[in-house]
């Protein structure tokens, strides 16, 4: 099945209709995705690393889960298929997939289902429309990066700090001092680099495709981002997917903090929503460059609007009584494009 989930899309294969075997997976992938090649000229892939994903999907065996979701990127231009990730945006169509094809049934007005994610081991919680006991794509909820509204698909996260590696902020601190730079090292679901774009003589309202063409800031962003793969728990990420390099700046549309996210070596039209929850819990930290640029918030449950490209998204931060970060949420959509056979 080809959804689009959130601001990403792709192909969503139960796991028995895949080989068990990791290599014949992934040349099968690559394959249906028509990669290694910039166009994906011989695959279902959209040349971009947005529109080349791929949502693997069981019922799961675990107590208290429905299914268990495994993410998988394939990436564009080069015979790599990757799990080092998660994608919170695939995330969002999960649920919907999970019902169409009878792992879970229908409740009545709306179906709660619990998704065990297996890149990272968290637990989160899908709310899906299913009206006389069918999936309703269709709703009046608008997300940035997406024409037209769709059903709401809220989206609660269980324990995802530190679930890549290991900690909240690996490295024991707020800020850290890398290649001459401050940044924050943190994982609350997506392992990020968070960096003022002052530093590198940007003001933050660049276009994507202006940075794309920046090779001077590409090289310096890898040369952080290769330096803080042991700080980070991660090793050596030469060929990984994570982390994410995310440049702030102070918010221009009313929101509390502006980002140009590179995924990790192209700039990000939006933001991933684990990367949005990630930025979102730097802004919360006592110091660091999102917390030094971010508009401020109070009270216990908090909206940390993180502005992007292409507009805004939303994260819910619930903090507990000592104002450390709880629990975050986010709102997403998701759609069924096409249900078939893929050669």
């Amino acid at each position: 099945m080809w959804m689009r989930g959130g601001t990403s899309k792709g192909a969503f294969f139960l796991a028995d209709d895949l080989p068990a075997d990791t290599t014949e997976r992934d040349a099968l992938l690559l394959r249906v995705m028509g990669s290694p090649d910039p166009r994906q000229i011989d695959g279902m892939g959209g040349a971009n690393p947005l529109t080349s994903k791929v949502a693997v999907v069981r019922k799961s065996e675990r107590p208290g889960v429905d299914v268990d979701y495994l993410f998988l990127q394939v990436f564009v231009d080069k015979a790599l298929v990757s799990a080092a990730q998660n994608c919170g945006n695939m995330l969002a169509g999960v649920g919907p997939f999970a019902i169409e094809r009878g792992l879970k049934s229908a409740q009545s007005a709306s179906t709660e289902i619990r998704i065990f994610m297996e890149n990272t081991g968290q637990v989160a919680v899908a709310s899906v429309s299913t009206p006389d006991g069918q999936v309703s794509y269709a709703g009046e909820v608008r997300i940035d990066g997406v024409p037209g509204t769709a059903a709401a698909i809220p989206l609660v996260f269980e324990d995802t700090a530190g679930s890549s590696c290991g900690a909240l902020l690996p490295s024991g601190n707020a800020v850290d001092r890398i290649c001459g730079v401050d940044v924050t090292l943190i994982d609350n679901g997506m392992p990020c680099v968070i960096l003022d774009a002052a530093d590198f003589g940007l003001d933050g309202t660049e276009i994507p495709a202006a940075l794309d063409e920046n090779a001077a800031l590409k090289a310096r962003l890898e040369e952080i981002r290769l330096a803080v793969g042991l700080l980070m728990n991660l090793g050596d990420v030469s060929k990984s997917s994570v982390p994410k390099m995310t440049l702030v700046s102070p918010p221009r549309a009313g929101g509390v903090i502006s980002t140009r996210s590179f995924i990790p070596h192209r700039c990000h039209d939006a933001i991933g929503v684990l990367a949005a929850v990630s930025v979102a819990s730097a802004c919360l930290l006592p110091e660091g460059p999102a917390a030094r640029l971010a508009a401020p918030t109070s009270g216990t449950e908090r909206l940390v609007s993180v502005e992007h490209p292409t507009g805004e998204f939303t994260v819910i931060a619930r903090l507990d009584e000592n104002g450390n970060l709880a629990r975050s949420g986010v709102v997403r959509t998701a759609r069924k494009l096409m249900d078939g056979v893929v050669f």
